[in-house]
């Protein structure tokens, strides 16, 4: 860690907390050492082996998430070892491996979390946004929102699953892609090169489209059908398509790209403005644009059964924790190809 981070504390940790959001090249993250955090009734602990570094993590960092409280430690990909049972904490056992991802807690109560649609809860809350979260040595979350892993995913290919998998499948869901179709994907970074395996793993014809040539180049080593510009038009109509670039000027782009009947997903928590929209090219003949607002719980355990069934591997960038700047400046610069993942 940075020599900020001082002298070690007794039953202290290393960590990375966001100290006063900007851009990144100002230095957001700052490296300290804090107490080992104890878990609260039905929480538990884990030893943190890896966690993913994702967009969300530096929109808080650069202020594009206002803060919700001061100096906490970002990262909702997190894949560690239980060695902390909380009061009343029953589901798992000391020395498991568990996921934490980004949804932490929800009310349980609303029409929303009654009616299966708890991503919606007005009284949700975040790991790395509400709580502290995997840029750390140590973590703890709720129990009922931890995940089992498949053993067959190592820690570091596991991390990116958490949320750009979870998340990217739900916007998979929401962008209704029929059985065989053709699918379209802006951006190309952690969350779609999961998603692009899982579509064709399904046997869809996937056409990415991003900015980045390194990426354009794992699009095909992992069996798009095309890889361009993401301003370009793919080359035949879309079914379905996917935005996972934070720029609203491709909303349009993606629209235009649809057959009729298409539905574009926004999966994306932050996104620049989106400029006019003409009906005819853009919306007319049943085109249908929609946005996706994190996961529920049953999101993610049906999409990590799915991952193992297909397979589905990451391509990650493995970095020290303490390293974590430098990875989420790498992010920001698009340095990153697949994901990157801190590890312990």
């Amino acid at each position: 860690m940075s020599a900020r981070a001082g002298r070690r504390i007794v039953d202290g940790m290393r960590a990375w907390v966001v100290d006063h959001p900007g851009p990144i090249a100002g230095g957001p993250l700052r490296a300290v050492e804090r107490p080992e955090p104890q878990p609260g009734p039905g929480e538990v602990r884990v030893r943190v082996a890896a966690c993913g570094v994702c967009r969300t993590d530096l929109h808080l960092a650069e202020g594009d998430l206002p803060p919700r409280r001061p100096a906490t430690v970002p990262g909702h990909e997190v894949v560690g070892t239980v060695d902390v049972l909380g009061p009343g904490a029953t589901r798992f056992a000391l020395g498991d491996r568990i996921g934490i991802a980004w949804l932490r807690g929800t009310c349980g109560r609303c029409r929303w979390c009654r009616s299966g649609r708890e991503n919606l809860c007005p009284e949700a809350r975040f790991t790395g946004w509400d709580a502290d979260g995997g840029y750390a040595e140590y973590a703890v979350v709720p129990e009922a929102f931890a995940y089992r892993l498949p053993a067959a995913l190592g820690d570091g290919e596991a991390a990116p699953l958490l949320c750009a998998g979870i998340v990217g499948y739900r916007a998979l869901k929401r962008a209704e892609l029929p059985p065989g179709g053709r699918l379209g994907i802006y951006g190309f970074g952690a969350s779609a090169h999961v998603v692009a395996q899982v579509a064709l793993a399904q046997g869809a014809t996937v056409h990415v489209l991003t900015r980045s040539g390194k990426a354009r180049e794992l699009a095909l080593q992992l069996g798009a059908a095309s890889a361009g510009p993401a301003d370009a038009a793919p080359p035949e109509p879309l079914d379905a398509a996917i935005l996972f670039a934070p720029a609203g000027e491709l909303v349009p782009v993606a629209l235009r790209a649809l057959d009729q009947g298409g539905t574009l997903a926004v999966a994306g928590i932050h996104l620049t403005d989106v400029p006019g929209l003409g009906y005819a090219d853009e919306l007319f003949r049943e085109k249908q644009l929609r946005s996706v607002t994190a996961n529920t719980r049953a999101d993610g355990e049906e999409f990590l059964r799915l991952a193992a069934a297909l397979a589905v591997r990451p391509t990650i960038d493995r970095r020290p924790l303490g390293a974590a700047d430098v990875a989420l400046a790498d992010l920001a610069a698009d340095q990153i190809t697949g994901a990157a993942v801190l590890m312990a």
